[in-house]
């Protein structure tokens, strides 16, 4: 769709041939407030977009209440707790591990097929392809996708060994794959399932 633009000069003639007395003050005024309703109309859609993906954050990091409950119902009483203390320092290590590799790795600008190379430590966000909201909706489904293998370890591991194994999910082996499938030149072409 092509951006509409307000020309006060060519306005001045269409309400010229309208019989207006004024039109050239006309024209200029009409046009300022296209472009300040431009403006404002940009900012809306921008807000709006930002609250969805926000709103989409929280949604997908609320899943890991649901992976803690599953596998606290799963194990025996006395290991409850450990599985709760696992859940919730999986999302906090994957949120610093996310914040320093995982984001380059997954997003970082110029990049090559196989790794981002940019963004460590979200070293100049926001860019204009990204702001800190898409940075949480990003490490929501990265935390996601290490609380999922909890639940089938549950038990079976050390506490600090599965934290070391959340910790490489979440800042190296999602992002990689997250690069290879979210961006569009992704090894010179767009990778479709």
């Amino acid at each position: 769709m092509a951006d509409a633009t307000c020309s006060a000069s060519a306005l001045a003639a269409l309400l010229a041939a309208g019989d207006v007395v004024e039109c050239h003050g006309a024209a200029q005024y009409i046009c300022s407030n296209f472009e300040a309703m431009g403006l404002r109309t940009t900012d809306v859609s921008t807000a709006v977009d930002t609250t969805f993906l926000l709103f989409s954050t929280y949604l997908v990091f609320s899943m890991q209440l649901g992976f803690a409950m599953l596998c606290a119902g799963s194990v025996r009483a006395k290991n409850t707790l450990n599985i709760m203390l696992t859940n919730v320092l999986d999302a906090a290590a994957g949120a610093v591990f996310y914040y320093i590799f995982g984001f380059a790795f997954a997003f970082g600008t110029p990049s090559n097929p196989f790794i981002g190379r940019h963004f460590f430590g979200l070293e100049s966000i926001p860019s204009p392809g990204f702001d800190y909201s898409y940075f949480l909706f990003q490490w929501a489904f990265a935390i996601a996708a290490a609380g999922i293998t909890s639940g089938s370890i549950a038990e079976r591991t050390q506490f600090v060994a599965y934290l070391i194994y959340s910790c490489f999910l979440t800042g190296f082996v999602y992002p990689i794959v997250s690069h290879w499938f979210y961006l569009p030149t992704a090894g010179g072409r767009r990778v479709e399932i």
